[in-house]
């Protein structure tokens, strides 16, 4: 669990996005990185950025081949508490495309973009998604905290983790389709061909989900999780939500945080609780030793995981997500 206050990471982006403007200057040293984008530039291929993880792999769907794909926050990282170095005002300079999700997720992105001078063009990857509010609760939605309970991680009053509902990711793959084709026309049938293609996986996808958690009895679909991030999945499947936080991670829960989830989670003997992949496991601990409630497993929310692991793609990320849910919660 991230130790540091939301004024403290406010404080060092800060530093961090001034020591961009200065370098802006000079003539930075060629990374490796960079020379591998230049190679790919040289290759033919569209630089693209996206802010983070799952909208790196979305783009890598709908533009194959023909694009070089780089996440500002890579598998496993968590962009609540992102802090951008040099090196990523170079990877947005150096972009002719920009992916970011929108709805006040990735505070720090507009200053990077203007401490690096990128002209690239920058699509919202959420645009026309019906976005939740944080005082949308979906079913058995525990949310009675102070107003301020967002931890300081100013979202807007709204929820960002909108690609939790497939039906807002395919709305999120036709905004990056059409990013793409602006960006490099003459790729225009590719990236139509690819959009089309995934949508339909994310058709079976999203109809798998409604499948299987129709299959969980009703009143074993409630979980606890570290972070607020599940709302949408809520509201799309059917899933009661319990967290300890808001929407942000970029604060600890306070105790009485916790002791009210634990007071919740007795009276409604929610089946079990749940680790995050972003997330420092020892307050979930915590809440299943208060309890007696079982770890029911890990899940993907903000963050895919390492190529190797069980949630390397958004798709992958769903189905581990809802394999995990259905093991633990069955009755």
């Amino acid at each position: 669990m991230p130790t540091h206050t939301g004024r403290a990471v406010r404080l060092n982006r800060r530093a961090v996005l001034t020591a961009m403007l200065a370098l802006a200057s000079g003539a930075p040293a060629v990374t490796g990185a960079s020379v591998a984008r230049a190679d790919a530039g040289a290759a033919g291929k569209v630089p693209v950025v996206a802010s983070f993880s799952i909208l790196a792999d979305l783009a890598h769907q709908v533009g194959g081949d023909r694009v070089d794909v780089t996440a500002l926050v890579g598998p496993g990282g968590d962009v609540h508490v992102f802090s951008p170095a040099p090196a990523d005002a170079k990877r947005i300079a150096a972009a002719r495309l920009i992916i970011t999700n929108g709805l006040a997720l990735e505070g720090w992105l507009p200053r990077l973009i203007s401490a690096s001078g990128a002209k690239a063009p920058v699509i919202v990857a959420s645009k026309g998604v019906n976005a939740a509010h944080l005082d949308e609760k979906a079913p058995g939605h525990v949310h009675d905290a102070a107003p301020d309970h967002n931890h300081g991680h100013d979202h807007g009053g709204l929820d960002p983790h909108a690609w939790q509902d497939v039906a807002n990711v395919k709305i999120y793959v036709r905004n990056i389709r059409d990013g793409l084709i602006a960006a490099d026309p003459a790729g225009r049938d590719a990236y139509e061909n690819n959009a089309a293609a995934y949508l339909a996986r994310l058709d079976e996808l999203d109809a798998d989900i409604r499948r299987r958690m129709a299959a969980i009895p009703a009143d074993h679909r409630r979980i606890i999780t570290t972070h607020d991030a599940f709302g949408y999945f809520g509201r799309a499947y059917g899933l009661g939500l319990i967290a300890p936080q808001g929407l942000s991670t970029d604060t600890e829960a306070s105790a009485a945080d916790v002791a009210r989830v634990v007071r919740q989670i007795r009276a409604e003997k929610a089946p079990a609780v749940f680790l995050e992949n972003i997330a420092d496991p020892r307050l979930m601990a915590r809440i299943a030793r208060e309890t007696g409630v079982k770890t029911g497993g890990q899940l993907y929310t903000d963050s895919l995981s390492l190529p190797d692991g069980p949630a390397a793609s958004y798709i992958d990320m769903m189905r581990s997500n809802v394999g995990t849910l259905e093991k633990a919660l069955a009755p």
